[in-house]
């Protein structure tokens, strides 16, 4: 059976069970948790309505479309609602997905694409694995019954792929000049007193640090024209209620870099199953010159390798300095499914017009990548 779920409260009460699909399913990063997406909804879904599909056998739950209706961008113009995954916008989320336990696919997913066939609603999925994913089950399901699919790569997630490597041996594995650069500023840092990366435990250190990273990201974006990482109270309370959850679940990795007693830079990411996720960083622009975010990151990277994860994940964004560090890469995309209505035909014509005026209300601001390391 399937089940709506439209309210917050029957969302909120959906969290034990989502949290145990997700262990029994292939979508395990940060992006697809109960924490994650629920805490967005409370801050960050604006005009939305909840629209999240739950299907069950004899009770246990097997899949999870978590879905919103987005309602029209322009009235006016371009009337027409459409659903999107929850998670979806300028929050950096990556990896969205549909949550279906291994081994229901061939139940849940042809459950879906009917319940979905009876919205008559278009889908719009960004921030998706284009071929390894349950979005993709759904769209060959949809495909032969007339919907208008169309697939469009996006944008890549640099990642390191750590399994058997220790410290020294990815070390070696860098380019000549980037290894002889982080090994220099490892050392230079050291005559000035003992480098260590923290890992916050207490609430308050939390706290601090992450309020101490937005500051300084915000200093650092203002004069290149703006980041729309934390750039207003919506996005900041989403943050500090969500680091809060993984903190208390064990999976928040927001780090501190210190040289001695001073803090220098700040590293946030996640650690969920077995692999390390790299979401956000600031430093001090008072130690810039000592290339203290590249000090940052390598020793965040080392962490993960000393904590057993098998990936370190860079998240979207090709910028050149991911790739000093990582060889390899995932694509991620959008996919527009359309029914196979008239109404289909017309909002898939209108579709892209719809990004666009969205594009322009957001005033093309810098997408949340991580910082640039000095």
């Amino acid at each position: 059976m399937i089940e709506s779920i439209t309210t917050l409260g029957a969302f909120e009460r959906l969290g034990d069970d989502w949290r145990s699909l997700q262990s029994r399913s292939a979508s395990g990063s940060p992006f697809l948790t109960w924490d994650w997406l629920f805490t967005w909804w409370k801050h960050l879904s604006a005009a939305r309505r909840l629209m999240i599909l739950a299907v069950r056998k004899q009770g246990r739950l097997t899949a999870i479309a978590p879905l919103a209706i987005r309602p029209p961008c322009v009235p006016r113009l371009i009337p027409f609602r459409a659903l999107e995954l929850l998670g979806t916008g300028t929050v950096g989320s990556d990896y969205l997905d549909l949550i279906v336990e291994q081994g229901a696919e061939e139940e849940a997913i042809p459950e879906i694409a009917a319940h979905l066939g009876t919205l008559r609603m278009p889908l719009e999925l960004p921030h998706v694995l284009l071929d390894n994913s349950s979005a993709r089950l759904l769209a060959d399901r949809l495909a032969p019954q007339g919907w208008r699919v169309k697939f469009a790569t996006t944008n890549v997630c640099p990642y390191i792929a750590l399994g058997g490597l220790d410290w020294p041996a990815y070390v070696a594995s860098l380019g000549s000049a980037h290894r002889t650069n982080l090994q220099r500023r490892i050392h230079g840092l050291e005559r000035i007193g003992p480098v260590r990366l923290d890992a916050v435990q207490t609430e308050a250190e939390r706290r601090e640090a992450l309020d101490r990273l937005i500051a300084l990201h915000i200093a650092r974006w203002r004069p290149l024209g703006g980041s729309d990482a934390f750039h207003v109270p919506e996005m900041l309370h989403f943050h500090h209620e969500l680091s809060g959850l993984a903190l208390r679940d064990g999976w928040l990795r927001l780090m501190v870099l210190r040289v001695g007693q001073t803090p220098v830079a700040w590293f946030y990411g996640f650690r969920r199953g077995t692999t390390f996720y790299f979401y956000q960083s600031a430093f001090d622009p008072a130690w810039s010159d000592r290339s203290v975010g590249l000090v940052a990151m390598g020793l965040a990277i080392r962490s993960a390798i000393e904590e057993g994860a098998a990936d370190f994940d860079m998240l979207h964004g090709g910028e050149r300095y991911k790739h000093h560090w990582a060889r390899a890469q995932r694509s991620v995309g959008r996919m527009d499914l359309h029914p196979p209505f008239l109404r289909g035909r017309v909002t898939s014509g209108v579709a892209e017009l719809g990004r666009m005026a969205r594009a322009m209300g957001r005033g093309f601001l810098r997408a949340p990548g991580g910082e640039p390391h000095a």
